[in-house]
């Protein structure tokens, strides 16, 4: 009885100290799973080597573990500006980011949770750059061109959270908002530029269409002057019997009986006399 007493006695202590042992094992033990970077931090203060993914140590009691998300994060930011002729300008962002892995211990250092990035970091960083990308171009500009405007956003953007160990993945213009009296008076100035564009096209077809008259004019002009010189030289009896014969074939009812003639001097101009017309 008394070694059962005694026994029992020991094995109290020795089951008490394996459950410590198991307690410090299991407190001494954490897992990264991929996707996510560990800070251990000892009585406050974070290692200076950031945990990836797997099975890490730490010290027990003493120490403790943020886990970061390293996959992409997606944030819609609003933002307001004025542009360069101080029009408002009003636009919401989506933003997709994520964390630098080297820099998470830095991030923990400074900003510590995801929740403190998205509203001390990226949220008054939007509002800089949008600031700065609208600054650069009128209100029109920035309507028209809005593929320049997200360029020179996302330039300004990306190097500002870049110093602070976030990376920006891509970002997309969710709204962007100006005043409807504005809006009307950039519709009314294309409207206005289209008819002007119209009336320019409507003139210049009509300048071609005169210059085509002016031509045909001179066309006419140079084919009288070079029939002219025909009937003058040698050979005008012919061309003129040609075009009456080419008369009679187009609709003449019989052969007409044409006179031809030029005089003794060559040079002057034959005429042609109807005989049938003289006649009646």
């Amino acid at each position: 009885m008394n070694n059962q007493n005694s026994f029992s006695n020991n094995l109290v202590p020795l089951i008490s100290l394996a459950l410590v042992i198991l307690i410090i094992g299991f407190s001494s033990v954490f897992v990264i799973n991929p996707g996510q970077a560990g800070v251990v931090s000892i009585l406050g203060k974070a290692r200076d080597t950031a945990f990836l993914e797997g099975i890490h140590f730490k010290p027990s009691f003493f120490s403790a573990v943020d886990i970061y998300d390293l996959t992409v994060q997606k944030f819609e930011v609003p933002a307001q500006s004025s542009t360069k002729d101080l029009q408002n300008l009003n636009a919401r962002f989506a933003i997709n980011f994520r964390l630098d892995p080297i820099e998470v211990v830095e991030i923990r250092r400074k900003q510590g949770t995801l929740a403190n990035i998205v509203t001390n970091i990226i949220a008054p960083q939007t509002q800089e750059s949008f600031k700065i990308a609208a600054s650069r171009k009128t209100v029109e500009e920035a309507i028209i061109r809005r593929t320049e405007l997200k360029q020179d956003f996302d330039d300004v953007l990306g190097a500002r959270l870049e110093k602070y160990g976030i990376i920006v993945l891509d970002t997309s213009v969710v709204d962007l908002d100006f005043s409807p009296e504005f809006a009307k008076s950039v519709e009314d100035k294309q409207i206005a530029e289209q008819r002007a564009k119209g009336a320019i096209y409507v003139a210049q077809e009509a300048e071609q269409e005169a210059q085509a008259e002016i031509n045909r004019a001179k066309g006419k002009a140079e084919a009288q002057r070079l029939l002219a010189e025909t009937l003058k030289a040698q050979g005008g009896e012919l061309v003129l019997q040609k075009e009456a014969i080419q008369a009679w074939r187009d609709g003449g009812s019989q052969m007409p009986r044409v006179l031809v003639s030029g005089g003794k001097d060559q040079s002057s101009i034959p005429f042609l006399l109807n005989i049938n017309n003289a006649s009646k």
